[in-house]
């Protein structure tokens, strides 16, 4: 059964007191919150709550904007929970915005303690292909795409490119190939960004291991953003390519990996076009 209204529009608030606690870096309990709204919403259920901010991850996700971790995005929301929450963002814009950008500068994220990570452990299964909607939102009330803007975030990039340089290392000693690891070079902070991929390392025959890493503080959910040049050099070189998903990385960094070409491992969507004139 449809939410109503009224329900809609009760929910919407608690998941935004939520991600601000979380965008904060406080501690907070979802039970909490989700046993105050449940008190309000007389025909609802926690699993169908649970659904709802789900739901509500997907449509902040859509319009590029953060959302919260545990909350998986679900994608068969209905639309009038699209267009309150569009009414519900435009009226709280200023202050979300400055939280937004906050979040997408990564000011305050320092460099991390690498020997305290368990390599054997930071790799995790990836994520299950859901049903990705041919249609997203079409209103965004604010046009900034701050997870793109996060992914872009040199600062960021860099602490994940140089994680994955330790995990290369302790994986090639691992395989008892020491004698490769001073053949890693970290390229795209030598030669720049337009290589089509960051990191120059080696699989244990010896063979070139190009590696895209793409990072970000939220959850492994979360979708990356890749230039043409890096789909064409993907391509090129489909057999000796790999990304490196890095995620929760504010917290406990957790990677998964994909090879071969991107489009036979996610879904590409576009989101410009150039258009020429005469």
């Amino acid at each position: 059964m449809d939410w109503t209204l009224e329900e809609v529009k009760l929910i919407i608030p608690y998941y935004f007191e939520m991600l601000n606690e979380e965008l904060s870096h406080k501690q907070y309990s979802k039970t909490y919150y989700r046993n105050n709204l449940l008190i309000n919403l007389k025909n609802r259920n926690k699993g169908s709550v649970e659904f709802k901010h789900q739901n509500i991850s997907a449509i902040l996700m859509e319009m590029g904007l953060p959302f919260i971790k545990g909350y998986k995005p679900r994608y068969n929301y209905q639309q009038l929970l699209s267009e309150e929450l569009a009414k519900y963002i435009s009226l709280n814009k200023f202050e979300l915005e400055k939280k937004f950008e906050k979040f997408s500068t990564v000011n305050e994220l320092n460099q991390k303690n690498y020997s305290k990570i368990e390599f054997d452990s930071i790799l995790i299964d990836e994520p299950i292909n859901s049903s990705i909607p041919e249609k997203e939102v079409q209103f965004k009330p604010i046009k900034t795409n701050y997870l793109k803007k996060e992914q872009n975030n040199r600062t960021l990039g860099e602490f994940g490119e140089s994680l994955v340089i330790e995990y290369e290392k302790w994986r090639l000693i691992k395989e008892n190939k020491e004698s490769l690891v001073d053949k890693i070079e970290w390229i795209s902070k030598d030669l720049g960004d337009g290589t089509g991929f960051d990191i120059l390392s080696k699989n244990t025959n010896g063979t070139d291991r190009f590696i895209e890493v793409k990072t970000t503080k939220l959850s492994k959910e979360t979708p990356i953003y890749v230039t043409k040049n890096e789909v064409q050099f993907a391509k090129k070189y489909s057999s000796q390519f790999y990304l490196y998903r890095i995620f929760n990385f504010d917290t406990k960094p957790g990677l998964f990996i994909k090879t071969g070409i991107y489009s036979n491992f996610c879904t590409l969507k576009a989101e410009t076009f150039k258009g020429y004139f005469g």
